[in-house]
């Protein structure tokens, strides 16, 4: 979810050769709900799965999504959530109840026989285990993947700002508040996307979010960018019922500094100091390689076709198109960053 300020930003439409030749850090938890949440029966919503009843829709979406980012010239990486920090304790917990819930309405709309993909969507769960197999998919597929020592968003920001990759993955703003520099928006869900309860289809566009860019048109800092989350309302605090993003960058940009804005406000819940302070200074690592490797002909043909049942044809015609893109290299000194 994150914070919600996407209407305080200003993001320009590119396409995936846009970014060939660069690297591009993919949260993983984030990419893989979304896969989740989308690769569905229409008319049940049931996730896609195997014949063994297990779910496999987060496989499909990174074995095809990711090889088509391949074959368009960027270098993906996933860097996934590690340990979740205390903050986010209460949001965890408000999250499992939303599943659990929608879970109770998907069965009662099936059973009425009205749309369910709403209810199902909001029912998904990313599992430990689905995670580890996300991961070893990736290792098969040449693809590297990180583990954070907390937020993975946090993560990628880091290896942004420092110049290891070129621009964080994610549907969630929270990168920017990390102070990830460039933030692209929609690279796995581009096409044709149904609107809940209407029968009308928008067109779904990667986009390029530039923080430095969109700070400067909004005359703040990145500590006041926080400040304004917190506001609003973030994973780790509730926010301040009644103030909205344009409310909250009125408040930054009259009052400045954390303690006059809380000087201004009223209601606002959670420890908001430690919450600035972990924008500010999250737990990151420096420890990790970035390497791209051969595909795995013979352990991807076991795990996809013949452990999870997905069709050999494709597979292998996926399988081609890596090895003819996905560059073997021991360093980065042959990427554009």
């Amino acid at each position: 979810m994150g914070v919600n300020i996407s209407e305080l930003f200003q993001a320009q439409d590119v396409k995936l050769t846009d970014l060939s030749n660069r690297i591009i850090g993919i949260d993983g938890h984030n990419v893989s709900y979304q896969f989740l949440a989308r690769i569905r029966n229409s008319e049940t919503g049931d996730p896609l799965r195997d014949q063994q009843g297990r779910v496999t829709s987060h496989l499909s979406g990174i074995f095809y999504r990711t090889s088509s980012l391949v074959e368009a010239g960027i270098k993906p990486l996933f860097v996934w959530d590690g340990t979740p920090p205390k903050l986010k304790e209460k949001t965890i917990r408000e999250r499992r109840a939303v599943r659990e819930l929608a879970e109770k309405r998907w069965i009662e709309a099936l059973g009425r026989g009205e749309e369910v993909m709403v209810y199902a969507q909001s029912a998904s769960k990313l599992t430990s285990v689905m995670i580890d197999e996300s991961i070893e998919l990736l290792d098969y597929m040449g693809i590297p993947s990180i583990k954070a020592p907390s937020e993975g968003e946090a993560q990628l920001a880091r290896m942004a700002f420092e110049g290891d990759i070129w621009a964080t993955a994610s549907q969630d703003w929270d990168s920017l508040l990390f102070n990830s520099p460039r933030l692209v928006r929609n690279l796995s869900i581009t096409g044709q996307r149904k609107l809940p309860h209407k029968h009308v289809f928008v067109e779904i566009k990667p986009e390029l979010v530039e923080l430095n860019r969109n700070l400067a048109n909004l005359e703040i800092t990145r500590e006041q960018l926080i400040i304004l989350g917190i506001l609003v309302g973030t994973d780790y605090n509730s926010g301040i019922k009644g103030i909205g993003p344009k409310t909250a960058l009125h408040l930054v940009k009259e009052y400045k500094t954390l303690d006059r804005v809380l000087q201004h406000v009223e209601g606002i819940v959670g420890d908001v100091d430690q919450i600035f302070n972990f924008f500010l200074n999250p737990p990151t690592t420096k420890v990790y390689e970035i390497k791209w490797k051969e595909p795995n002909k013979e352990k991807l043909i076991e795990f996809m076709v013949e452990k999870r049942n997905f069709s050999r044809i494709r597979v292998e015609k996926v399988l081609k198109s890596l090895y003819d893109h996905l560059v073997v290299t021991r360093s980065l000194d042959s990427y554009f960053l």
